[in-house]
């Protein structure tokens, strides 16, 4: 473990073909922080998360994840890329939540909860389980566990999805717009159970739209455009005082 941030990101640049996604990105998240990314379809967002996890490989630049280099070890000047099995290690210890659930439709919720640990840990069935039942009664599930995802709404789907990116124990959470796919009415339970993570001192990286969510739970407020980072800050200064055009007319859209 290292000292310094959680992840650090230097000059990151992702191409997809011709069109460059990201476009120089440098952040740094410190342990325990919260820092949500806002900005418009298409800026890269999403895109920077799962290129924190390796699901997608940067072209330039260096990401760090608990001082260690994403995808890559540096022996002097030279990279050497991880194996297969390193990544996967690495991205065990990585929690990401997404947009769409995608929970195993014949698995029960204590299944899809405990499924990880045994196969990627080596947990014990019993431990395993035993987890995924202290897990979902974090998430305000407890009675839930014998039901299966086509059994629970939206919002207790995605409540089951975060308690199963938890049972690995992670060092950081990602989230992908965890809400966009819920009803509105459903994701105030959401957002609840990732103010309980914050104030616990998860590490937290939420790309998201809800604007109250990240004024009240955020460090820091980043907003991305064109796949560059236009503004950072305390969500205070970001979104009640932006200094840049771009912010303003974001925010006048989506408030």
């Amino acid at each position: 473990m290292s000292n310094g941030p959680m992840v650090k990101a230097e000059a990151v640049h992702k191409r997809f073909g011709a069109l460059e996604v990201l476009q120089g990105i440098d952040l740094e998240v410190a342990r325990g922080e919260v820092m949500c990314i806002l900005g418009p379809s298409g800026s890269g967002k999403s895109t920077f998360l799962r290129c924190i996890n390796r699901l997608e490989e940067i072209n330039a630049g260096r990401l760090w994840v608990d001082g260690e280099l994403v995808g890559y070890r540096q022996k002097g000047d030279v990279l050497h890329a991880l194996p297969d099995r390193d990544i996967s290690e690495a991205r065990s210890r990585i929690g990401m939540v997404f947009q769409r659930f995608n929970l195993f439709p014949h698995l029960t919720a204590e299944q899809n909860i405990a499924i990880a640990p045994v196969k990627v840990q080596g947990v014990s069935k019993a431990e395993a389980k035993d987890r995924a039942a202290r897990l979902l009664e974090r998430v305000g599930l407890g009675d839930r566990g014998g039901s299966y995802p086509a059994q629970l709404s939206g919002g207790q789907q995605q409540r089951v999805a975060i308690a199963r990116a938890l049972a690995m124990q992670p060092k950081l959470m990602l989230f992908d717009e965890p809400t966009s796919a819920l009803d509105p009415e459903l994701v105030g339970e959401v957002l609840a159970v990732m103010r309980d993570l914050a104030s616990e001192g998860m590490t937290m990286i939420v790309v998201t739209h809800e604007i109250g969510f990240a004024k009240s739970a955020a460090d820091t407020v980043v907003f991305m455009d064109g796949g560059v980072v236009v503004e950072s800050g305390p969500p205070l200064k970001v979104l009640d005082n932006p200094q840049h055009e771009r912010t303003k007319a974001f925010l006048r859209e989506v408030g």
